[in-house]
Protein backbone atom coordinates (compact mmCIF):
# COMPACT_ATOMS: atom_id res chain seq x y z
CA UNK A 1 0.00 0.00 0.00
CA UNK A 2 1.22 3.22 -1.00
CA UNK A 3 2.02 5.63 2.00
CA UNK A 4 0.60 9.04 2.80
CA UNK A 5 2.83 11.74 3.17
CA UNK A 6 2.67 14.50 6.06
CA UNK A 7 4.35 17.95 4.57
CA UNK A 8 2.86 19.47 7.25
CA UNK A 9 6.05 18.40 9.67
CA UNK A 10 8.41 20.48 11.04
CA UNK A 11 12.20 19.25 10.48
CA UNK A 12 14.99 20.83 11.96
CA UNK A 13 17.29 21.90 9.50
CA UNK A 14 19.92 23.74 11.20
CA UNK A 15 23.56 22.96 12.01
CA UNK A 16 22.91 20.53 8.97
CA UNK A 17 25.26 22.78 6.21
CA UNK A 18 22.04 23.73 4.91
CA UNK A 19 22.42 26.35 2.38
CA UNK A 20 18.91 27.86 2.65
CA UNK A 21 19.34 27.74 6.92
CA UNK A 22 22.81 27.70 8.04
CA UNK A 23 24.22 29.21 5.31
CA UNK A 24 21.73 32.03 4.38
CA UNK A 25 24.16 35.22 5.26
CA UNK A 26 27.08 34.18 2.94
CA UNK A 27 24.48 34.92 0.14
CA UNK A 28 21.95 37.03 1.93
CA UNK A 29 24.55 39.20 4.45
CA UNK A 30 21.84 41.77 5.80
CA UNK A 31 19.29 39.05 6.92
CA UNK A 32 19.49 38.34 10.56
CA UNK A 33 20.72 34.96 12.11
CA UNK A 34 17.05 34.32 13.08
CA UNK A 35 15.43 35.38 9.61
CA UNK A 36 12.48 32.70 8.03
CA UNK A 37 14.18 31.59 5.00
CA UNK A 38 11.60 31.44 1.63
CA UNK A 39 14.23 32.23 -0.88
CA UNK A 40 16.56 29.23 -2.37
CA UNK A 41 14.65 27.15 -4.13
CA UNK A 42 14.79 23.77 -2.12
CA UNK A 43 11.80 22.25 -0.16
CA UNK A 44 11.63 21.82 3.82
CA UNK A 45 9.84 18.20 2.62
CA UNK A 46 11.45 15.02 3.68
CA UNK A 47 11.89 13.03 0.34
CA UNK A 48 9.77 10.50 -0.60
CA UNK A 49 10.29 6.87 1.49
CA UNK A 50 11.33 4.73 -1.75
CA UNK A 51 14.00 7.28 -2.59
CA UNK A 52 15.11 7.09 1.20
CA UNK A 53 15.64 3.17 1.45
CA UNK A 54 17.46 3.22 -1.86
CA UNK A 55 19.77 5.16 0.38
CA UNK A 56 20.03 3.55 2.76
CA UNK A 57 20.94 0.28 0.71
CA UNK A 58 23.50 2.23 -1.35
CA UNK A 59 24.85 3.02 2.06
CA UNK A 60 24.89 -0.78 3.26
CA UNK A 61 27.46 -1.31 0.55
CA UNK A 62 29.72 0.18 2.80
CA UNK A 63 31.78 1.40 -0.54
CA UNK A 64 31.44 4.63 -2.30
CA UNK A 65 33.89 4.13 -5.24
CA UNK A 66 33.55 6.29 -8.16
CA UNK A 67 30.43 5.49 -10.21
CA UNK A 68 28.98 5.99 -13.66
CA UNK A 69 25.32 7.29 -15.14
CA UNK A 70 25.11 5.38 -18.27
CA UNK A 71 23.71 1.65 -16.74
CA UNK A 72 20.39 0.37 -18.40
CA UNK A 73 18.32 0.71 -15.17
CA UNK A 74 19.24 4.64 -15.14
CA UNK A 75 18.67 5.78 -18.63
CA UNK A 76 15.11 3.17 -18.53
CA UNK A 77 13.90 5.41 -15.19
CA UNK A 78 14.65 8.69 -16.94
CA UNK A 79 13.24 7.33 -20.32
CA UNK A 80 10.79 5.93 -18.89
CA UNK A 81 9.60 8.74 -16.50
CA UNK A 82 9.32 11.77 -19.05
CA UNK A 83 7.29 8.64 -21.79
CA UNK A 84 4.69 8.23 -18.66
CA UNK A 85 4.52 11.89 -18.03
CA UNK A 86 4.92 13.65 -21.02
CA UNK A 87 4.50 11.42 -23.83
CA UNK A 88 8.16 12.27 -24.85
CA UNK A 89 10.27 9.64 -26.12
CA UNK A 90 13.78 10.61 -25.39
CA UNK A 91 17.09 8.23 -26.93
CA UNK A 92 18.69 6.87 -24.30
CA UNK A 93 22.39 8.35 -26.41
CA UNK A 94 20.81 12.11 -26.06
CA UNK A 95 21.27 12.07 -21.98
CA UNK A 96 24.52 13.67 -20.79
CA UNK A 97 25.12 13.91 -17.06
CA UNK A 98 25.91 17.53 -15.05
CA UNK A 99 26.31 18.46 -11.77
CA UNK A 100 23.20 20.90 -12.25
CA UNK A 101 21.08 22.54 -14.39
CA UNK A 102 23.33 26.11 -14.02
CA UNK A 103 26.79 24.29 -14.38
CA UNK A 104 25.31 22.98 -18.05
CA UNK A 105 24.13 25.73 -18.93
CA UNK A 106 26.87 27.69 -17.94
CA UNK A 107 28.89 24.65 -20.64
CA UNK A 108 26.50 24.77 -23.06
CA UNK A 109 27.09 29.13 -23.28
CA UNK A 110 30.69 28.62 -24.02
CA UNK A 111 30.50 25.10 -26.20
CA UNK A 112 27.92 27.29 -28.75
CA UNK A 113 29.30 30.56 -28.48
CA UNK A 114 32.09 32.42 -28.77
CA UNK A 115 33.05 35.57 -26.58
CA UNK A 116 31.63 38.74 -27.15
CA UNK A 117 28.45 36.70 -28.86
CA UNK A 118 25.23 37.74 -27.18
CA UNK A 119 22.09 35.69 -25.90
CA UNK A 120 18.74 36.37 -25.38
CA UNK A 121 17.14 35.91 -21.55
CA UNK A 122 13.46 36.97 -21.21
CA UNK A 123 13.60 38.91 -17.68
CA UNK A 124 12.20 39.17 -15.06
CA UNK A 125 14.16 35.67 -14.80
CA UNK A 126 16.22 33.22 -12.50
CA UNK A 127 19.15 35.22 -12.37
CA UNK A 128 22.13 32.93 -12.94
CA UNK A 129 21.18 33.03 -16.65
CA UNK A 130 22.47 36.60 -16.72
CA UNK A 131 25.95 35.65 -14.29
CA UNK A 132 26.11 32.90 -16.55
CA UNK A 133 26.28 34.98 -19.43
CA UNK A 134 28.10 37.62 -18.37
CA UNK A 135 30.42 35.76 -16.65
CA UNK A 136 32.02 33.99 -19.43
CA UNK A 137 32.67 37.17 -21.76
CA UNK A 138 29.61 36.30 -23.64
CA UNK A 139 26.24 40.12 -23.59
CA UNK A 140 23.23 39.50 -22.59
CA UNK A 141 20.16 40.66 -24.67
CA UNK A 142 16.70 41.15 -22.76
CA UNK A 143 13.76 39.98 -24.69
CA UNK A 144 11.77 41.46 -21.53
CA UNK A 145 8.15 39.68 -20.81
CA UNK A 146 5.30 42.07 -20.61
CA UNK A 147 2.07 42.19 -18.16
CA UNK A 148 -1.01 42.01 -20.39
CA UNK A 149 -4.20 41.74 -18.39
CA UNK A 150 -2.96 40.93 -15.23
CA UNK A 151 -0.96 37.86 -17.04
CA UNK A 152 2.99 37.55 -18.42
CA UNK A 153 3.12 37.04 -21.78
CA UNK A 154 6.61 36.97 -24.59
CA UNK A 155 6.82 40.22 -26.46
CA UNK A 156 7.50 37.95 -29.68
CA UNK A 157 7.77 41.70 -32.07
CA UNK A 158 10.45 42.37 -29.63
CA UNK A 159 11.92 38.08 -29.77
CA UNK A 160 12.03 38.79 -33.45
CA UNK A 161 13.94 41.74 -33.76
CA UNK A 162 16.40 40.41 -31.62
CA UNK A 163 17.03 37.37 -33.37
CA UNK A 164 17.45 38.83 -36.76
CA UNK A 165 21.13 40.29 -35.42
CA UNK A 166 23.65 38.09 -36.38
CA UNK A 167 25.64 38.53 -33.34
CA UNK A 168 23.22 36.91 -31.24
CA UNK A 169 23.22 32.93 -31.20
CA UNK A 170 20.58 31.71 -29.40
CA UNK A 171 18.29 31.98 -26.55
CA UNK A 172 18.21 30.62 -22.88
CA UNK A 173 14.80 29.70 -22.54
CA UNK A 174 12.56 29.02 -18.69
CA UNK A 175 9.77 26.94 -19.36
CA UNK A 176 8.16 26.54 -16.73
CA UNK A 177 9.07 30.07 -15.94
CA UNK A 178 10.93 31.15 -12.86
CA UNK A 179 10.32 33.47 -10.97
CA UNK A 180 6.74 34.84 -12.76
CA UNK A 181 5.41 31.36 -12.81
CA UNK A 182 3.91 30.53 -16.64
CA UNK A 183 3.90 27.33 -18.18
CA UNK A 184 4.13 28.74 -21.32
CA UNK A 185 1.65 27.34 -23.70
CA UNK A 186 1.43 24.87 -26.98
CA UNK A 187 1.22 27.83 -29.07
CA UNK A 188 3.52 30.42 -27.17
CA UNK A 189 5.95 27.37 -27.37
CA UNK A 190 5.63 26.88 -30.87
CA UNK A 191 6.38 30.62 -31.70
CA UNK A 192 9.14 30.75 -30.12
CA UNK A 193 11.24 27.98 -32.39
CA UNK A 194 9.42 29.10 -35.79
CA UNK A 195 11.00 32.21 -34.87
CA UNK A 196 14.65 30.35 -34.46
CA UNK A 197 14.48 28.34 -36.88
CA UNK A 198 13.78 31.83 -39.20
CA UNK A 199 17.19 32.60 -37.92
CA UNK A 200 18.70 29.82 -37.27
CA UNK A 201 19.40 30.32 -33.43
CA UNK A 202 19.87 27.15 -30.64
CA UNK A 203 17.77 27.39 -27.82
CA UNK A 204 18.54 25.85 -24.24
CA UNK A 205 15.23 24.98 -22.38
CA UNK A 206 15.39 25.01 -18.88
CA UNK A 207 12.57 23.00 -17.85
CA UNK A 208 13.66 21.83 -14.43
CA UNK A 209 10.56 22.94 -12.78
CA UNK A 210 8.54 21.10 -15.69
CA UNK A 211 7.00 18.35 -12.76
CA UNK A 212 5.97 21.08 -10.80
CA UNK A 213 3.06 22.78 -12.15
CA UNK A 214 -0.84 22.80 -10.84
CA UNK A 215 -2.79 19.77 -11.13
CA UNK A 216 -4.93 21.92 -13.69
CA UNK A 217 -2.12 22.77 -15.85
CA UNK A 218 0.26 20.77 -18.19
CA UNK A 219 3.67 21.07 -19.27
CA UNK A 220 4.74 20.67 -22.33
CA UNK A 221 8.57 19.80 -23.44
CA UNK A 222 10.12 22.09 -26.18
CA UNK A 223 11.12 18.80 -27.91
CA UNK A 224 8.13 17.00 -27.83
CA UNK A 225 6.03 19.99 -29.52
CA UNK A 226 8.69 21.11 -32.24
CA UNK A 227 10.66 17.37 -33.03
CA UNK A 228 12.06 18.76 -36.25
CA UNK A 229 14.08 21.65 -34.66
CA UNK A 230 15.40 19.54 -32.00
CA UNK A 231 19.11 19.25 -32.81
CA UNK A 232 18.87 23.37 -31.75
CA UNK A 233 17.23 22.36 -28.54
CA UNK A 234 19.17 21.49 -25.93
CA UNK A 235 17.21 20.69 -22.79
CA UNK A 236 17.67 20.56 -19.35
CA UNK A 237 16.18 18.63 -16.81
CA UNK A 238 16.70 17.21 -13.30
CA UNK A 239 14.88 15.13 -10.38
CA UNK A 240 16.44 17.87 -7.78
CA UNK A 241 13.19 20.13 -8.07
CA UNK A 242 10.84 17.58 -8.25
CA UNK A 243 11.53 15.67 -5.09
CA UNK A 244 13.82 17.90 -3.59
CA UNK A 245 17.26 16.10 -3.79
CA UNK A 246 19.39 19.60 -5.41
CA UNK A 247 22.54 18.63 -2.79
CA UNK A 248 22.91 15.34 -4.45
CA UNK A 249 24.10 17.34 -7.63
CA UNK A 250 22.63 15.61 -10.74
CA UNK A 251 20.80 16.87 -13.70
CA UNK A 252 20.09 15.13 -17.44
CA UNK A 253 20.69 17.16 -20.58
CA UNK A 254 19.38 15.98 -23.76
CA UNK A 255 21.36 16.62 -26.61
CA UNK A 256 20.64 15.43 -29.63
CA UNK A 257 22.87 17.47 -31.96
CA UNK A 258 25.90 14.64 -32.65
CA UNK A 259 28.62 17.50 -33.11
CA UNK A 260 27.46 19.35 -29.83
CA UNK A 261 27.73 15.61 -28.31
CA UNK A 262 30.96 15.34 -29.09
CA UNK A 263 32.10 18.82 -27.82
CA UNK A 264 30.25 18.06 -24.40
CA UNK A 265 32.05 14.87 -24.02
CA UNK A 266 35.37 17.06 -25.01
CA UNK A 267 34.67 19.33 -22.09
CA UNK A 268 32.98 17.42 -19.29
CA UNK A 269 35.44 14.94 -19.16
CA UNK A 270 38.12 15.96 -21.49
CA UNK A 271 39.05 18.96 -19.81
CA UNK A 272 36.91 19.32 -16.70
CA UNK A 273 36.59 15.42 -15.66
CA UNK A 274 32.85 16.04 -14.30
CA UNK A 275 31.40 13.48 -15.58
CA UNK A 276 30.61 11.05 -12.88
CA UNK A 277 27.80 11.11 -10.67
CA UNK A 278 27.75 10.13 -7.67
CA UNK A 279 26.29 6.12 -6.47
CA UNK A 280 24.03 8.26 -4.17
CA UNK A 281 22.84 10.92 -6.85
CA UNK A 282 22.39 7.68 -8.99
CA UNK A 283 20.16 5.26 -7.14
CA UNK A 284 17.86 8.42 -5.55
CA UNK A 285 17.46 8.81 -9.74
CA UNK A 286 16.55 5.63 -10.45
CA UNK A 287 14.03 5.86 -7.13
CA UNK A 288 12.56 8.56 -7.69
CA UNK A 289 11.64 8.50 -11.19
CA UNK A 290 10.89 4.58 -10.61
CA UNK A 291 8.57 5.22 -7.27
CA UNK A 292 7.90 8.59 -6.75
CA UNK A 293 4.83 9.33 -8.37
CA UNK A 294 2.71 8.51 -5.51
CA UNK A 295 4.84 11.41 -3.47
CA UNK A 296 4.77 13.81 -5.85
CA UNK A 297 0.68 13.61 -6.43
CA UNK A 298 0.67 14.65 -2.83
CA UNK A 299 3.44 17.19 -2.75
CA UNK A 300 1.48 18.84 -5.36
CA UNK A 301 -1.73 18.63 -3.78
CA UNK A 302 -0.01 20.38 -1.05
CA UNK A 303 1.39 22.79 -2.69
CA UNK A 304 -1.68 23.78 -4.69
CA UNK A 305 -3.03 24.28 -1.33
CA UNK A 306 -0.22 26.75 -0.09
CA UNK A 307 -0.31 29.08 -3.18
CA UNK A 308 -3.75 29.41 -2.37
CA UNK A 309 -3.17 29.84 1.03
CA UNK A 310 -0.61 32.99 -0.15
CA UNK A 311 -3.11 34.74 -2.65
CA UNK A 312 -5.85 34.56 -0.24
CA UNK A 313 -3.89 35.88 2.04
CA UNK A 314 -2.72 39.06 0.46
CA UNK A 315 -5.86 39.19 -0.63
CA UNK A 316 -7.54 39.80 2.84
CA UNK A 317 -4.16 41.71 4.77
CA UNK A 318 -2.57 43.63 2.21
CA UNK A 319 -5.05 43.94 -0.85
CA UNK A 320 -2.72 46.42 -2.41
CA UNK A 321 -0.17 43.35 -3.37
CA UNK A 322 -0.63 41.57 -6.39
CA UNK A 323 -0.04 37.86 -6.61
CA UNK A 324 0.93 36.66 -10.06
CA UNK A 325 -0.83 33.01 -10.72
CA UNK A 326 1.57 30.72 -10.34
CA UNK A 327 0.90 27.85 -12.86
CA UNK A 328 4.21 26.09 -12.53
CA UNK A 329 7.23 26.38 -9.90
CA UNK A 330 6.64 26.22 -6.11
CA UNK A 331 7.51 29.91 -6.47
CA UNK A 332 5.14 32.80 -5.77
CA UNK A 333 5.61 36.20 -7.39
CA UNK A 334 3.98 39.05 -5.50
CA UNK A 335 4.49 43.05 -6.57
CA UNK A 336 4.22 45.01 -2.85
CA UNK A 337 5.59 48.31 -4.97
CA UNK A 338 2.24 49.71 -3.84
CA UNK A 339 3.23 49.52 -0.30
CA UNK A 340 7.60 50.37 -1.07
CA UNK A 341 8.33 50.72 -4.32
CA UNK A 342 12.47 50.99 -3.86
CA UNK A 343 13.95 47.93 -3.91
CA UNK A 344 16.74 48.79 -1.46
CA UNK A 345 13.58 49.83 1.18
CA UNK A 346 11.98 46.92 0.59
CA UNK A 347 14.41 44.75 0.88
CA UNK A 348 15.51 46.24 4.32
CA UNK A 349 11.67 46.13 5.55
CA UNK A 350 11.66 41.91 4.25
CA UNK A 351 14.55 41.32 6.27
CA UNK A 352 15.11 43.73 9.28
CA UNK A 353 11.34 44.19 10.26
CA UNK A 354 9.42 41.04 8.93
CA UNK A 355 12.91 38.80 9.85
CA UNK A 356 11.80 36.85 6.24
CA UNK A 357 14.28 35.95 3.82
CA UNK A 358 12.93 36.06 0.31
CA UNK A 359 14.80 36.30 -3.04
CA UNK A 360 14.53 40.51 -3.54
CA UNK A 361 12.88 40.95 -6.99
CA UNK A 362 15.27 43.08 -8.43
CA UNK A 363 17.57 39.65 -8.66
CA UNK A 364 15.84 38.71 -11.77
CA UNK A 365 16.50 42.11 -13.54
CA UNK A 366 14.71 45.82 -12.84
CA UNK A 367 11.39 44.37 -14.31
CA UNK A 368 11.71 43.18 -10.70
CA UNK A 369 11.94 46.19 -8.67
CA UNK A 370 8.92 45.86 -5.95
CA UNK A 371 8.62 42.06 -5.82
CA UNK A 372 9.24 39.27 -3.86
CA UNK A 373 9.78 35.70 -4.63
CA UNK A 374 8.36 33.01 -2.13
CA UNK A 375 9.36 29.86 -1.83
CA UNK A 376 6.16 27.89 -0.61
CA UNK A 377 7.79 24.89 -0.40
CA UNK A 378 7.50 24.66 3.64
CA UNK A 379 5.31 23.41 6.02
CA UNK A 380 2.14 25.82 6.32
CA UNK A 381 2.99 26.52 9.45
CA UNK A 382 6.28 28.24 8.63
CA UNK A 383 4.32 29.99 5.39
CA UNK A 384 1.91 31.67 7.96
CA UNK A 385 4.71 33.07 10.22
CA UNK A 386 6.27 34.32 7.81
CA UNK A 387 3.09 36.03 5.52
CA UNK A 388 1.88 37.49 9.14
CA UNK A 389 5.61 39.13 9.43
CA UNK A 390 5.29 40.63 6.45
CA UNK A 391 2.25 42.08 7.27
CA UNK A 392 3.13 43.39 10.49
CA UNK A 393 6.44 45.00 9.13
CA UNK A 394 4.51 46.53 6.33
CA UNK A 395 1.54 47.93 7.97
CA UNK A 396 3.59 49.30 10.50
Amino acid sequence: MSEHYHFDQILNRSNTDSLKWDWMNKFLPKAPKDALPLWVADMDFPVAEPILQSLRTCLDRNIFGYSYYRSEAYLDAVTGWFKRKFDWVIDPQSIYYSPGVVPAIGMLIRLLTAPDDAIIIQRPVYYPFTDKIINNGRQVVNNPLKIQNGRYEMDFENLEAHLKNPEIKGLILCSPHNPVGRVWTPDELEHVVELCKTYDKWIISDEIHGDLTRKSVTHYPLEVLCPDYKHKIITCTAPSKTFNLAGLHLSNIIINDPDLRTRWTEEIDGRLSVGMASPFAIVAAISAYNEGDFWLEQLKDYLDGNIRFVSEFFSTHLPKAIVYETEGTYLVWVDLSHYESDPVKLESLMLQKAKVALDEGYFFGPEGNGFERLNVACPRETLEKALNSMKTAILR
